[in-house]
């Protein structure tokens, strides 16, 4: 055996056209993550750049805190607690359940403590800083009272509450301190003051998502009275387009330190919005060495059934309406013989959504009388039992009578 495999490897070695030629193919190996989970060259590069501290530091614009000393503040709470226990009638109504507490005197002293910078949190939070001053921000240390009255009713201005437009028609009813003294000594006060005072809408603005529209501007405020100040752009109402969700829109207070020439944002056609087109941030920049931000108050605001009108009527233009564009989802390719899938909700799939929702939208008004309106729903409707149809049908007509699925589409 061993001799007559001598053999054989003799007379293939001296003969190599005899043997076969066979193709290996070797197996492909991936080096690092997969092309779809991998970052790409542009998001490597914006990862390894790395961003100078001192210059993306949030710088505040606007007055410094003076925080009280810590022995003053503690001395006089001890005052007040010993005051408070050497109250007998305080005593009496706390037993008798007849103390009240008000509320007025609570926001009072939380404005003077912690208010402000709670305050910023939540404009940071809402990202009121950074849309409309970048880097920088401020404490809001002067209080905006601010009131939209419809009727016989006050809707307040606090921070991030919602407001409609129906609601913030007219222009509000605005106070502040304009005597406000920022070193918090009252020998400091300043026998006249000048304030500017600016309304902006940074997410509503139709042609760049870099500007906002500026709703209200009022100039050279002397003294907190705003019906003596230089309104240069008067009040529009709130207009955020259908299927935009929310607007922030944002009341900011400038305290001047003289009056200031603001003629160049004088607007006289009030529906003008390429007109009202405005920039905080640029604002800011060119008057930053004769203003400086001190009061913050915003809400936000949504589309309602008023503004089909107000776009009609006032601003003359069509109503606009936003729908997000969902990507398609995957849908594999139809099959012959699908096994096991209800025959309605697979060849629905394979159709125009739209042309689904009109027929659907046919069939109901074919059952609606035209005077008498649609049918009443039912008071227990799984108790009205479906005969002599198919189970298909029979889910779909147990889906309506409980509103789930495609009823809600139309």
């Amino acid at each position: 055996m061993a001799h007559l495999i001598q053999r054989t490897c003799e007379y293939l070695l001296f003969k190599p056209n005899v043997l076969q030629k066979l193709e290996v193919r070797f197996g492909h190996t991936l080096r690092g993550k997969a092309p779809g989970v991998a970052k790409t060259l542009a998001e490597r590069l914006k990862a390894e750049k790395i961003l100078d501290p001192e210059i993306t530091r949030p710088v505040n614009i606007g007055f410094p805190y003076v925080q009280p000393a810590r022995s003053a503040q503690l001395s006089e709470r001890l005052a007040h607690l010993k005051s408070q226990r050497n109250n007998p009638e305080l005593e009496r109504l706390s037993r008798e359940r007849k103390l009240e507490v008000d509320p007025d005197q609570i926001r009072a002293d939380w404005l003077k403590t912690s208010g402000p910078f709670h305050i910023k949190r939540i404009a940071e939070h809402y990202g009121v800083y950074e849309h409309l001053f970048g880097q920088a921000y401020f404490v809001p240390r002067v209080e905006l009272s601010i009131h939209y009255k419809v009727g016989d009713l006050l809707h307040p201005v606090r921070y991030g509450n919602i407001l409609k437009p129906s609601e913030t028609q007219a222009a509000p009813d605005v106070q502040f301190d304009g005597k406000f003294v920022f070193s918090g000594d009252k020998a400091g006060e300043e026998k006249e003051s000048w304030w500017c005072l600016l309304l902006t809408n940074p997410d509503g603005h139709f042609e760049d998502s870099e500007k906002e529209y500026c709703h209200w501007f009022v100039g050279n405020i002397p003294n907190g009275n705003i019906a003596k100040g230089e309104e240069l752009i008067s009040y529009l109402q709130p207009f955020p387009p259908k299927g935009t969700g929310y607007h922030r829109h944002v009341f900011v207070l400038y305290k001047q330190n003289e009056r200031i020439d603001f003629s160049q944002y004088r607007r006289t056609d009030a529906y003008d919005l390429p007109g009202r087109t405005f920039r905080t941030l640029d604002f800011y920049r060119q008057h930053q060495e004769h203003i400086t931000p001190a009061g913050l108050a915003f809400f936000q605001s949504d589309w309602d059934t008023s503004l089909p009108a107000f776009y009609h009527e006032k601003l003359q233009l069509q109503h606009p309406v936003f729908e997000y564009d969902f990507p398609a989802p995957y849908i594999r390719d139809q099959e012959w013989f699908p096994l096991r899938k209800p025959f309605n909700l697979y060849m629905d799939k394979y159709r125009d959504p739209a042309q689904i929702r009109k027929e659907y939208l046919t069939r109901k008004l074919a059952k609606t009388h035209p005077f008498d309106g649609p049918e009443r729903p039912l008071r227990f409707p799984n108790a009205h039992p479906v005969n002599d149809v198919p189970s298909w049908l029979r889910t779909e007509i147990k889906k309506d009578r409980l509103g789930w699925g495609r009823i809600n589409d139309i």
